[in-house]
């Protein structure tokens, strides 16, 4: 008998939903590219029964399946499905001065928040408690608001520091809620900044419910196909957890998406530093590869007009896909940014639609030949305008994406990765990998399952010690998200010294990753 060495990867997409089998060599042996639904899980089953059709694809064979999805942005962006929480902040009284949620769409609030509190207790940031922990308080407000509410949401103030009080407080949340009830840890999700952390934490737990959703129907499609297979989520830093783990932290899914393409570009080109270009239906996203992982963001990140602080990959977003529709008025060719999306193949004119798309002036200057009509003649002026709007609005991207004069390889992949040049200022050489067009789902089934622990070490004792401490609690985590004990390794380690302090801190951020048990 075979033995058991396929993966599946799966991602979706704003326009198309991708799935690939990877065998014990990471080689794609399957591959199968569907539109996107609104319901998205019913485009995730539409790809997997494809793939599995695949004569080279023995379904036995299939250990584990890798998802990225747009489920949590989705949920987020269209205020959908999302959880009811107990907002409590542990920080009284020297964060009163900022209430909870106090940045968010008002419509958001309304829609997530049962309720908010500031209660006494936290820590400086070197660890010293400003006040004892308000038990008292925070029971009031767990028993007139949490039975209402789906989940709880604790954030204490420099909890990454130092998280006894949030540890506390959980346990009484349980102890007057019961154990099943949800409860998520800010120093668990965010990183230092108390209000981003807040509102990381409150999205984390307003998410709880998708999160689980979208597992029950991943399983049941797999139960339908009869696979047994394990399934894990991709994260947000290109590295992949469990199922478990992602019920816990749904919110590390919303940035997975581009993590997918740049590891994916990095697997099919050997290219560990280099620029990507993921150009889909809609739109283009333009990240940079560093060590073979997507780089990440160094500034606050905004979900849905909320300000955020847990690791997202630096990517710029520009209204650019194969699906882009062009016109022409009295200002001259206006491209975008209204786009066909996944109706690409029914409304372009290349199909024989009657929409002009980027796709066609793609086909019409011969840098792509698919379809089956050929665009018209009569449009070759609007197509030449619209490529040179495009080729620009690319090298702008790739310029703005820089930090330095030297010229890296750029990456195209993504369905509609047929309308970048040939040549783009300011790189090297452009890069067309072979099954470009699925790179997102190969990133999906290739990568590590990792962790990240980010916090202050004190540096007035044994600094080694405390690094060493800070790369086990990574490497703890990247092995609960699903990493192999015995092969996971730290890949990235931030030490930022903590400036004007009376004694020395460092803020420390360490990523560990490792391979799962069975490759």
């Amino acid at each position: 008998m075979p033995a058991p060495d396929l993966r599946i990867g799966i991602d979706v997409g704003g326009t198309n939903t991708d799935a690939v089998v990877l065998d014990g060599a990471a080689r794609v042996v399957a591959q199968a590219k569907t539109p996107t639904t609104p319901d998205v899980t019913t485009g995730i089953r539409a790809a997997l029964a494809l793939v599995l059709e695949a004569p080279a694809v023995d379904r036995s064979r299939v250990t584990h399946v890798m998802l990225g999805t747009t489920h949590a942005t989705n949920a987020l962006l269209e205020r959908r499905r999302l959880g009811r929480v107990a907002v409590l902040r542990i920080g009284a009284p020297a964060t009163r001065a900022i209430r909870p949620l106090f940045s968010w769409p008002e419509d958001l609030r309304r829609t997530v928040s049962a309720g908010e509190a500031v209660v006494g207790g936290g820590v400086d940031f070197d660890g010293r408690e400003i006040a004892p922990l308000d038990r008292d308080a925070a029971a009031r407000f767990l028993g007139s608001t949490g039975a209402e509410a789906d989940a709880v949401a604790i954030t204490a103030v420099f909890s990454p520091v130092a998280h006894e009080h949030e540890l506390r407080a959980r346990e009484l949340a349980h102890e007057l809620l019961g154990p099943e009830k949800v409860v998520s840890l800010g120093h668990e999700v965010g990183s230092l900044g108390l209000i981003e952390r807040e509102n990381a934490n409150v999205l984390n737990a307003a998410l709880t419910d998708v999160a689980h959703g979208v597992g029950e129907a991943l399983t049941e499609a797999l139960r339908e196909h009869r696979l047994e297979a394990v399934v894990f989520f991709a994260q947000n830093d290109g590295t992949l957890m469990g199922l478990d783990y992602a019920m816990r932290y749904p919110v590390l899914t919303i940035g997975s998406g581009p993590a997918n393409s740049l590891r994916g570009a990095a697997y099919l080109t050997g290219c560990d530093d280099a620029i990507v270009v993921d150009v889909g239906g809609t739109s283009t996203d333009i990240g940079v590869l560093v060590g073979g992982f997507p780089r990440e963001s160094s500034t606050a990140v905004e979900i849905g007009g909320i300000r955020t602080n847990f690791r997202m990959p630096d990517v710029l977003s520009i209204a650019v896909g194969g699906g882009t529709i062009l016109t022409e008025d009295a200002g001259g060719v206006r491209v975008g940014p209204r786009s066909v999306g996944y109706e690409l193949e029914r409304r372009a004119l290349v199909f024989g639609g009657a929409t002009t798309t980027l796709t066609d002036a793609a086909v019409a200057r011969g840098r792509a030949r698919i379809g089956h009509h050929a665009p018209p003649d009569a449009l070759a002026a609007l197509f030449e305008a619209a490529l040179g709007h495009t080729d620009e609005a690319l090298a702008d991207g790739v310029d703005r994406m820089k930090t330095g004069r030297a010229e890296r390889p750029l990456i195209a992949v993504g369905g509609g990765s047929v309308v970048v040049p040939d040549r783009v200022p300011g790189t090297s050489e452009v890069l067309r990998p072979e099954n470009h067009d699925v790179a997102n789902a190969i990133g999906a089934g290739i990568a590590l399952a990792g962790g990240r622990w980010e916090g202050v070490i004190h540096l007035d004792g044994n600094r080694r010690a405390g690094l060493d401490a800070a790369r086990k609690k990574a490497c703890t985590r990247a092995v609960e998200a699903g990493a192999d004990p015995s092969k996971v390794a730290v890949v990235e380690l931030d030490e930022v010294p903590l400036a004007y302090l009376n004694q020395p801190a460092a803020r420390v951020s360490v990523k560990a990753a490792g391979p799962l048990g069975w490759i």
